[in-house]
């Protein structure tokens, strides 16, 4: 494809993006911007959260990820369905019962202040990274499609994907997401479906066929018991059930979606629908990676030094015209569907949680929040293009691998502290919380990279996160508040 016909693709998807963003931003306001006045459909929250929960880093870093782990992802994704219980049973309704904007509050409320904020603060720090590494990988194909050709540098393309983020979530902020998720979600599993259609027909395979070929390949192994590796069932299922509790049910960028439902009950019924499609989607994913190795290997085509580049090249280079418009849709689509949500959700944090933005503020108060969110909203979009741009500096691996790396010390001590907070009825030295925090994902990193000589071969993967929250729970068993003595 020609960089002009990208260009018309995204011009056409984007206009749609700002059209929807203009219907729902009207008569908006702090109230819409952080909760949708609670009047969000949840099966439209179901749907759209799916595009949101796989992200560009799913869409193109999963089907790569085949070559490296098989199909042993899945064993992740089952241990989702364990987490999103949880979320569903145990944090959603007291996040109702609390009827919170931020769900950091919850911290204030049981612990205190520092608590709060040190909850807020590792919430802006995991999701910033997130964020970053997903829009580094729409970044990174928008660069190999368009401006490779023009000789734009790569800072010039990072600072347009950010700015049409901008452009269409500054106004109705979660209100317009909901929308917008849902019509991404959409773009991107229809490219999925459809390029494994089209990569089908290029090999001459009919659906039975397509089906047969994946299971019989060398790539469709799910289960792996070796204890070492980091690849066991145990440790991936187990990681998998922490993953899903702290980046979804512990990520307001996730349950800020949530709770734009009307109530409870519509909430509940959203997460639990949409973890059952989600396994089925992430299975699709997998045999999609499956058949981009065998159609390379099929053809001659040499595989890429960089998993993560095997999708963008075999579609902008060796598919067909409909494959290569289909993979641009999904990949932005898959990408800004994440990251429009995940700007939103850090204005929303900061504000409430650093700014003490209130629901009750009177009309003049408003226009002053209003004025005062589009700043933040600004210079997170500003964040955002510095750390891409760090992270462009410094990535070599598959991306999918290192957002998870990440989670596993950003989102540990928010693993700790609310499951201190909900099953111990301790009240902690809440001006020490701070410095806990800062030493457990330490203490997990030092643990990481020696476990092999402590720990007879023992290698870490992702439940390196139970680790870390398991030492922030235990420290704030040190710092439980003595009772005063009964006189």
């Amino acid at each position: 494809m020609s960089p002009t016909t990208v260009i018309s693709i995204i011009a056409v998807y984007f206009l749609a993006l700002i059209f929807i963003s203009f219907l729902t931003s009207k008569k908006s306001d702090s109230e819409t911007f952080f909760t949708a006045n609670r009047q969000s459909p949840w099966y439209l929250v179901a749907f759209g959260m799916i595009g949101a929960s796989l992200s560009g880093v799913t869409f193109i870093s999963v089907p790569g990820w085949v070559a490296d782990t098989q199909f042993g992802y899945m064993q992740m994704v089952l241990g989702y369905l364990v987490g999103y219980l949880v979320i569903g049973t145990i944090l959603m309704p007291l996040y109702y019962r609390l009827n919170l904007i931020s769900i950091y509050g919850y911290l204030e409320g049981r612990f205190g202040h520092w608590s709060y904020k040190t909850g807020a603060f590792y919430f802006l720090l995991s999701r910033t990274i997130g964020a970053a590494f997903r829009l580094f990988l729409v970044a990174g194909v928008l660069q190999i499609a368009i401006f490779d050709a023009w000789q734009v540098p790569f800072w010039v393309t990072v600072l347009v994907t950010i700015a049409l983020i901008w452009l269409y979530t500054f106004r109705g902020g979660i209100k317009t997401i909901v929308w917008t998720d849902t019509l991404q979600t959409l773009f991107m599993l229809s490219a999925v479906v459809i390029v494994i259609y089209l990569i089908g027909k290029d090999l001459n395979l009919d659906t039975a066929g397509l089906i047969s070929t994946v299971k019989d390949s060398d790539y469709s192994k799910i289960f792996f018991w070796k204890w070492q590796g980091s690849q066991n069932f145990f440790k991936q299922f187990f990681s998998g059930a922490f993953i899903a509790i702290v980046m979804t049910g512990l990520d307001q960028d996730m349950m800020q979606k949530n709770l734009t439902c009307k109530n409870l009950g519509e909430a509940q019924k959203n997460m639990f629908w949409f973890s059952v499609i989600l396994v089925f989607v992430n299975l699709l994913f997998l045999a999609l990676g499956a058949l981009l190795y065998i159609y390379a290997e099929t053809n001659g085509i040499a595989i890429p030094a960089k998993t993560d580049d095997l999708f963008p090249l075999l579609a902008l280079n060796n598919f067909n015209i409909v494959a290569g418009v289909m993979f641009l849709l999904g990949i932005i689509a898959a990408a800004y569907s994440s990251a429009d949500s995940a700007l939103t959700a850090l204005t929303t944090s900061f504000c409430v949680d650093f700014l003490n933005f209130k629901r009750e503020d009177t009309l003049k108060s408003q226009v002053k929040q209003r004025n005062t969110r589009l700043k933040v909203h600004l210079a997170f979009s500003l964040i955002l293009f510095v750390t891409i741009l760090i992270f462009e500096l410094i990535n070599n691996e598959a991306v999918i691998s290192s957002v998870f790396k990440a989670a596993g010390y950003t989102y540990g001590p928010l693993l700790g502290l609310y499951a201190f907070g909900l099953f111990t009825s301790f009240q902690v030295r809440d001006a020490w919380v701070p410095v806990l925090c800062v030493l457990s994902p330490i203490i997990s990193y030092l643990i990481n990279i020696n476990s092999e000589a402590w720990m007879n071969g023992y290698k870490f993967g992702f439940e390196i996160l139970i680790v870390n929250g398991a030492i922030t729970f235990l420290g704030l068993l040190l710092l439980i508040k003595k009772k005063p003595p009964i006189v």
